[in-house]
């Protein structure tokens, strides 16, 4: 039976309660505001949570940014602080532990080239840590960073990157930034899911490669990313819900169109969506029309919110400097 794919753990959850009528076992939910984002964070906590969800057992937290924060410089500093704290929570930074920050996809393709752009911003020490330590302050921690391309370009697999990169320098964490596939159109582009359990690139848009998690390449993993695609089967879907809600809404309990709609098997209607629209556009997926100056945004907030995080001794100003 064909599903809805989503990349992010809280709304696999929002749709087993939808399905279900009840909370997920061995599922954990905290959620709250802070500086009007609204961040939730769902923790799978064993074998059951684990099957349930179709994913490893850990913690997701889950950041929804305002609406206007993509065109608004302040808004974009509150996200990137709050993402900071997120990420400090999950990372054991001092000065001596160094950290591989690694950008996942494809540089060539917009909605996919977020983890490349973040590698760009980023405040990169680790060399001159080795190589000129009195040029720097003592307290500055290590990080490298790399964008190792995706495997239609280098005919390597990430993971086997990663994994020799790891061996070589050893770092204490890896963090891997990636763009996402929703289930939900306004979470595109405007969703940030920090994750400590890995990612597997590509798995959003069927395409799943090796894994890259603490198992596959021997320390922590962090993942971060933000959906900047959606289905265009979740779009007929949610489009047919607004047309049934809307005409149930006219109709009285007991009406036979009332009846009616209410019989509806929703897995087997969107199992009908994609055998319809597969012939003629496959797997199509789709991105809003200013991903280039979105792409732009999300990733300077997110490359700043690593800033923060891996480097808790500077402030924004001295990070700044550095970078300039």
């Amino acid at each position: 039976m064909f599903s809805i794919r989503t990349d992010l753990a809280l709304e696999t959850r929002e749709m087993y309660v939808k399905s279900n009528k009840k909370e997920c076992d061995g599922v954990e939910v905290i959620e709250k505001e802070e500086n009007d984002i609204k961040i939730s964070t769902v923790k799978i906590i064993n074998d059951i949570g684990e099957k349930t969800m179709g994913k490893p057992k850990g913690t997701y937290v889950t950041m929804e940014m305002p609406k206007l924060t993509l065109y608004d410089g302040e808004l974009m500093d509150n996200v990137s602080n709050s993402l900071g704290k997120v990420l400090l929570d999950m990372i054991k930074v001092d000065k001596n532990k160094t950290t591989l920050v690694v950008g996942l996809g494809n540089w060539n393709v917009t909605p996919d080239a977020l983890g490349p752009k973040v590698i760009s911003k980023l405040m990169v020490t680790r060399h001159i840590k080795e190589l000129m330590p009195e040029a720097i302050d003592e307290d500055v921690t290590p990080v490298c960073a790399i964008s190792p391309g995706v495997l239609g370009l280098t005919g390597i697999e990430t993971g086997e990157v990663i994994k020799a990169l790891v061996q070589k320098i050893k770092p204490d964490y890896v963090v891997c930034i990636d763009a996402l596939a929703s289930r939900r159109l306004e979470r595109v582009n405007r969703t940030i899911q920090i994750g400590d359990t890995g990612i597997s690139p590509g798995a959003g848009v069927g395409n799943r490669r090796m894994e890259i998690n603490e198992k596959t390449v021997g320390v922590p993993v962090i993942a971060i990313g933000v959906p900047t695609v959606v289905y265009a089967a979740t779009i007929a879907s949610d489009t047919i819900d607004l047309v049934i809600d809307s005409v149930k809404s006219q109709a009285s309990e007991g009406d036979k169109v009332y009846d009616m709609l209410g019989s509806i098997d929703k897995g087997e209607r969107n199992q009908l969506i994609h055998e319809i629209l597969n012939p003629y556009v496959g797997d199509l997926v789709v991105t809003p029309k200013e991903v280039d100056s979105v792409i732009d945004s999300v990733s300077k907030i997110i490359s700043t919110g690593i800033n923060i995080a891996l480097q808790p001794a500077l402030n924004m100003e001295e990070i700044n400097k550095f970078l300039n």
